[in-house]
């Protein structure tokens, strides 16, 4: 049975700017920066979550328009006003489905990333 996500693949042309995108704007941690090759492996933590994200160097990244990641925030409007203020991207605002309020922002790599509640 399925329990949690261990960590989730995020696919970066440039990891040293995705992760001071992820660490200095999005506020996530480093679990593990070490050499991988010619590349790093970086794990990221949500404080107090257990679920990683890997910034995975990769050829190319996906442009299909499908989040990449998808974070679940407790108020999407002040979530969204936050980032905003800090220079993050938004090519969705806030809005409301039958799911839940969610908005979608692009990373540093150009990789949608969706906010939302439950």
């Amino acid at each position: 049975m399925i329990k949690r996500i261990k960590f989730m693949t995020v696919p970066v042309q440039d990891q040293t700017r995705a992760l001071d995108f992820y660490s200095k704007k999005l506020g996530l941690k480093i679990f593990t920066d070490q050499a991988m090759g010619e590349n790093r492996w970086i794990e990221l933590q949500v404080p107090g979550a257990e679920t990683l994200l890997v910034l995975h160097k990769a050829g190319s990244r996906s442009a299909d328009g499908t989040p990449a990641v998808v974070f679940e925030v407790d108020n999407v409007k002040a979530t969204y006003e936050a980032l905003k203020g800090k220079g993050v991207e938004f090519v969705q605002p806030p809005e409301r489905a039958p799911w839940g309020e969610h908005a979608i922002f692009v990373d540093s790599e150009g990789n949608r990333v969706l906010i939302g509640t439950a």
